[in-house]
């Protein structure tokens, strides 16, 4: 039997919604942008904090020494201040019973405070040698420091030995730090130490050109007379002795207000400053000890204000470190939040999928199976809506006419050019009709057919599907239960011989089934699938049939089911083989909608999270579980990868890499136990290591787009995927 349009050979003006799709398409883009610009922001912030906190790049390497005959003899007999005024090399030393404080490594919120409050309490003004990374991470302990009248010098950006490292890096780690200088006390300075530096003595051949070009740039070099080895912990009346100079000379002295715990310092530090001064020295800068020398032009020039460019942005560095001090913090306990959310997803769905398993093959049995009551054996309607499917129809239609179940097949043909129509109706099946529409989409479709069902019971399936033979029969068995209103089947990837399809294949049965076995359990089942499903037809039409309101109408029916006081429940034993996309665009074209689809659904029923008794219980368990582990945690889950490689690059690589190769166990576990419970080859599983690496992160970057188009209130249009009929039978895949 075939109902016809009275359309054909007239070009059809397009739909409201169809006008509407066209105007949401040009949209699209914008909103891909956004969600990239959105993560790249994100990355950037993360790779500034990891570039603070461990130093990307940083050469590690130390050099202890070498020939030292390329440097001038007076300079290394010279004393701890290096000048190239007029590009010759001159040093200065300090002063007679004179002492200049020093301290390197710092700024730290902790000990720096505690050593200006020191200094302060003893009117001493100090030299701080800073890092970079440090002063961008607390300005405010250096905009104290220079308002208490102390001098701050460079220590590089990073604490890099500079001998190994090229003119480039020697200007970026001083215009670096001079930023973050100028955006936390709005100064720059020309006094310079370099990391692992120590008495003008050392410097060897590798080193004296790095003097000579920070001589060139305007630097003066400042070395040490006298190391109290603070950072050795050596006991405070060490330090005192080991930083007092002999015979009354002067000195530049070198302490330290980070890189460990510090409290020996702090505490030797007061006790020497009285002790220095009760045997006549006086406490300066380094700019103070030049003065007295003379040097006063030098001693001007070597803490000055910050202006213009250079101003802004050092605010801007420091603007955005402060930004990412706290970002990184807070995504890391919120990710640990998540990570506990998903390993306590993984352990109920493991239970809950044992328990599902156990209660439905060896609880309450007749004839060796499980039953639900007296066995359905009257006809029922299967429903089979198409578009342009002339690649899949005749496979769908053959598989149907091998059921061992009584059935009628409606074929509702929704509009297509390419001759589906005329296939179904060429295969000659006598319980085959075709209704033939004008297109409006799948839900306008499978209302069509539900309206012409002739039975009770319709099972609703994809153009591209294949069912088993017993698929049917098995399917509608539940309904021997008065109070179940839908079932969802076991739908099968059927084209899974490509890492795509296997990817898919592994998502099926670890994922949807997993789930659905979870779901059934408690009774919140959120989707029948669109490939295998089975209604009561009057609980359907009750509801308002397949609605068009959003883009995943199997979503949106089950839940108006459950809402209606209707049961769900999940039959792993109907089994149906689904063509799955075959390339990453049709993919993300498929998965975009779903996710889109399913958002709009919950928002459509977000009254349920108020409704009461039996029609409650969705709103109450189902809804918050399905926000919670397919929208929120998804959405968040490619930051606990960019948080992997973070910790990889900057934290502790074995650690970060054990703790990957952890979760990966557990999904593999997961994933095994899914394959055992649906009797699937085990060898699909060599490929979830490269699922997780990329697989995984497209469907994540999928969810993202289509949570930005739900948060920008854009509207998506159905989306034909490409179809190649490659499957067939059932028994044809391995």
């Amino acid at each position: 039997m075939t109902t016809t349009s009275p359309t054909r050979g007239r070009r059809r003006a397009p739909s409201r919604m169809e006008r509407a799709a066209g105007k949401a398409a040009a949209l699209q883009k914008p909103r891909v942008v956004l969600a990239l610009l959105l993560l790249l922001a994100l990355v950037s912030v993360m790779l500034l904090d990891g570039y603070l906190r461990s130093e990307i790049g940083n050469d590690a390497r130390v050099r202890d020494g070498a020939a030292y005959d390329e440097v001038p003899q007076k300079i290394l007999d010279g004393g701890p201040i290096l000048t190239f005024a007029g590009g010759t090399a001159r040093t200065q030393s300090v002063p007679r019973k004179t002492i200049v404080l020093t301290f390197d490594d710092g700024p730290t919120a902790n000990w720096t405070p505690q050593v200006l409050k020191v200094l302060e309490e003893n009117d001493v003004e100090g030299t701080f040698f800073m890092v970079g990374s440090m002063v961008s991470r607390y300005p405010d302990v250096v905009k104290t420091l220079v308002d208490q009248g102390n001098e701050v010098g460079i220590h590089t950006f990073t604490h890099v030995d500079l001998s190994y490292q090229s003119t480039a890096r020697l200007q970026r780690e001083l215009k670096q730090t001079q930023l973050a200088l100028a955006g936390a006390a709005g100064i720059t300075t020309t006094l310079f130490r370099a990391p692992y530096s120590s008495e003008i003595s050392a410097v060897d051949n590798y080193s004296w050109p790095v003097y000579k070009e920070l001589g060139g740039l305007g630097y003066t070099s400042v070395f040490v007379d006298t190391d109290s080895d603070d950072w050795k912990k050596p006991g405070v009346s060490k330090i005192v002795r080991w930083a007092t100079p002999k015979n009354d000379e002067g000195a530049i002295v070198l302490m330290h207000d980070a890189g460990g715990d510090r409290s020996q310092t702090i505490a030797a530090l007061g006790s020497y400053i009285r002790k220095m001064k009760a045997k006549g020295y006086t406490f300066t800068t380094v700019s103070g000890a030049q003065a007295m020398l003379g040097a006063n032009r030098v001693a001007q020039a070597a803490q000055r204000k910050a202006t213009g460019a250079t101003l802004y942005e050092g605010e801007a560095l420091v603007c955005a470190v402060a930004v990412a001090e706290w970002v990184v913090p807070a995504l890391s306990w919120f990710l640990l939040v998540v990570g506990v959310a998903v390993m306590g997803r993984f352990a109920m769905m493991l239970v809950l999928a044992r328990r599902h398993h156990r209660q439905r093959n060896r609880g309450r049995r007749r004839g060796g199976t499980f039953s639900w009551g007296p066995a359905v054996t009257r006809p029922v309607t299967v429903i089979v809506p198409a578009y342009n499917e002339k690649e899949c129809i005749a496979n769908t239609l053959n598989s149907l006419a091998r059921s061992t179940h009584p059935i009628e097949i409606i074929v509702v043909d929704d509009g297509s050019e390419d001759g589906t129509a005329g296939i179904a109706q060429s295969l000659g099946m006598p319980n085959v009709r075709v209704l033939r529409q004008e297109n409006a989409g799948k839900p306008a479709a499978l209302n069509n057919g539900v309206r012409n069902a002739r039975h009770d019971i319709v099972v609703m399936m994809d153009g591209d599907t294949v069912f088993e033979p017993d698929a049917v029969r098995r399917l509608v068995q539940p309904f021997a239960d008065p109070g179940i209103g839908a079932v969802a089947g076991n739908a099968k990837v059927g084209n899974r011989t490509t890492m795509i399809g296997a990817w898919q294949h592994i998502e099926y049965v670890m994922g949807f089934n997993l789930d659905r076995r979870m779901y059934d359990l408690l009774r919140c089942m959120p989707t029948i699938p669109g490939a295998i499903g089975a209604f009561r037809r009057d609980a359907v039409l009750e509801a308002g049939g397949m609605s068009e309101d959003t883009l995943a109408e199997d979503t949106d029916i089950t839940i108006a089911l459950h809402r209606a006081g209707w049961r769900v429940v999940y039959e792993e034993h109907a089994k149906a083989w689904t063509e799955a996309p075959g390339s990453f665009k049709q993919l993300w074209s498929q998965r975009y909608r779903w996710s889109y689809g399913t958002m709009q659904a919950l928002w459509k029923h977000r009254k349920s999270l108020t409704d009461r008794g039996p029609s409650g219980r969705f709103g109450r368990v189902g809804m918050p579980l399905v926000v919670l582990f397919q929208i929120v945690t998804p959405v968040f889950a490619p930051l606990i990868d960019v948080f992997t490689a973070y910790s990889m690059l900057f934290v502790d690589f074995r650690a970060a890499l054990l703790a990957w190769l952890a979760v990966l166990a557990v999904q593999l576990v997961c994933a095994a136990y899914a394959f055992r419970l649906d009797r699937e080859k085990y060898h699909y599983l060599a490929m979830l290591p490269l699922q997780q690496l990329a697989y995984r992160q497209m469907m994540y970057l999928v969810l993202i787009h289509s949570c930005v188009t739900a948060l920008t209130g854009g509207r998506l249009r159905w989306q034909k995927l490409k179809r190649t009929g490659e499957v067939g039978t059932p028994a044809g895949v391995n």
